[in-house]
């Protein structure tokens, strides 16, 4: 076994991939030898500023302290992402993390909603989030359990600057042993009988030689790509939008604890509070909209100051044919690109990083182990494309060519298959390991007014009274407990307010 045994790794590429596969390969992987290259002179694209919870578990899997971890990166807390005009204009509804009411023997609490909503006595879905009610009074604390019941608590993930959470994981994966190397990849050197990348060469002539490479390097995909011509899916025909322009802005009031996407003409725009500024995007369509008035567009929305000048992403949506191709995995935006609606930009590259952790390869490179990998991510992006096209594709807007063409166009079968289960039973099915689970899909799809044809049949074992005494026993610990939480602001302060300059 030992002498299968792969003991040296090349990352390609910082920035928040290459990174966060260093620290996570360094605190799980004895006795190997972590070096990444990058160069100074070749930026990052560093606007993936908000989570989803399951980021906790990377950063306990990498032994970080959460405090420190929100100081050092100037973070606050995040319960969920509300929407605004996605259905039809004037909409509001979020997707909030954690639980909803609770479940009645066999049947979950949407059920019960389902037709409580028909029959006049329930009320707005969020009224029985936790979340949602204490992000709307801007409240937070590190609740596991309402007390004294049976409801879960607080489910939370983070806003960071992106920035400033590389530079920290760099301090974790240094002090853990991985070597950084400066400079500038000027080609790459092949296994002219298998096809592997044996060493990358720096401009200095310096060759950095390695048995498992990992391809953090962008949407440039130096390795995957460039060196191993992979190939790549589009899904531009499903999710169209191809460029982004962000600025970040003085933050102009407390700061929520939940992302925005606020929907225009031709895509939308995030909104994101850090405790030192805000970060502002437009993910836009340019068949649509120009790239000035998509800009135009963004600044008349910016709550405060703008602190740069707006710069331009450009991104095709896909996903790489292969994720793992011979001695070469892809991580970050070298493996492909979802747009960041839903926040999972950051979760992709923890997710490849814990199933490489699962399929760790020996120096054979066995052809099954590589195959299950790019099995299992390509099975967790497309469903996450799949979550993604919804929002585009369930809306009743008409006021744009844009949104007219979202509602028209075809969708994937395995979402179009979801979408036609729910509006005829108000069910949905979680298949595999797929990451959003059942009442996730329930908020948006309700959220943008897909009414089921009916409920479930075990929701009438409760009559009329016993239902809406249900309703109201929910709502009322619900709103009780969010309005003893502290506010986000406050709670920060007393826990990891961040030194960092404006």
């Amino acid at each position: 076994m030992g002498e299968r045994r792969i003991t040296k790794v090349v990352i390609v590429g910082g920035g928040t991939a290459g990174w966060m596969t260093a620290a996570a390969l360094s605190r799980t992987m004895d006795n190997l030898s972590i070096h990444l290259v990058e160069s100074d002179e070749i930026g990052t694209v560093g606007v993936g500023e908000a989570t989803i919870p399951a980021i906790r578990l990377f950063n306990a899997l990498i032994g970080i302290d959460e405090n420190e971890f929100i100081r050092e990166t100037g973070g606050t807390f995040k319960l969920g992402i509300q929407f605004h005009d996605w259905g039809r204009i004037g909409d509001v509804y979020m997707h909030a993390f954690g639980q909803i009411g609770r479940s009645l023997g066999m049947l979950p609490f949407q059920q019960y909603w389902l037709r409580g909503r028909n029959e006049g006595v329930a009320g707005r879905l969020g009224d029985y989030s936790l979340n949602e009610t204490a992000g709307r009074q801007n409240r937070f604390a590190r609740l596991p359990q309402i007390p004294n019941t049976s409801l879960d608590g607080i489910a939370y993930a983070f806003h960071f600057d992106a920035a400033l959470y590389v530079a920290y994981l760099r301090k974790v994966a240094e002090a853990a042993g991985v070597v950084r190397t400066e400079g500038k990849i000027v080609s790459v050197r092949k296994d002219g009988e298998r096809g592997h990348v044996e060493a990358v060469v720096l401009e200095d002539g310096t060759a950095i030689e390695g048995e498992l490479f990992i391809d953090c390097s962008g949407f440039r995909a130096l390795l995957i790509e460039e060196a191993l011509e992979t190939g790549f899916e589009d899904w531009t025909h499903w999710l169209p939008c191809d460029r982004a322009i962000a600025v970040p802005s003085e933050n102009a009031g407390p700061a929520r604890p939940y992302t925005q996407a606020i929907a225009h003409k031709a895509g939308w725009q995030w909104r994101i509070p850090l405790q030192h500024r805000t970060g502002n995007g437009h993910v836009f369509c340019s068949d649509f909209i120009s790239e000035d008035e998509a800009t135009a567009t963004l600044l008349a929305n910016v709550e405060g100051r703008p602190l740069a000048e707006p710069r331009t992403l450009r991104f095709r949506t896909g996903m790489r044919s292969r994720a793992w191709n011979a001695n070469v995995v892809a991580l970050g935006l070298a493996s492909g690109f979802l747009e960041p609606l839903e926040s999972t930009s950051i979760h992709l590259i923890q997710n490849g990083i814990a199933k490489l952790i699962a399929h760790f390869p020996g120096r054979d490179f066995d052809a099954a182990n590589i195959d299950a990998y790019n099995r299992r991510i390509r099975f967790d992006y497309e469903r996450i494309r799949d979550f993604v096209i919804l929002h585009y594709h369930a809306n009743q807007r008409s006021d744009s060519p844009f949104w007219v063409r979202c509602r028209e166009m075809g969708v994937p079968e395995t979402l179009a298959a979801k979408i036609e289960l729910f509006r005829s039973q108000g069910q949905i099915v979680r298949e595999g390991e797929e990451l959003f689970v059942e009442i996730g899909w329930f908020q948006v799809l309700t959220g943008q007014n897909i009414v089921p044809c009916g409920y479930h049949p075990m929701a009438d074992a409760l009559t009329s009274d016993e239902l809406a005494g249900f309703f109201d026993d929910i709502e009322t610990i619900v709103a009780r407990t969010a309005s003893r939480l502290p506010f986000h602001e406050e709670y920060i302060a007393q826990h990891c307010a961040a030194g960092v300059p404006a």
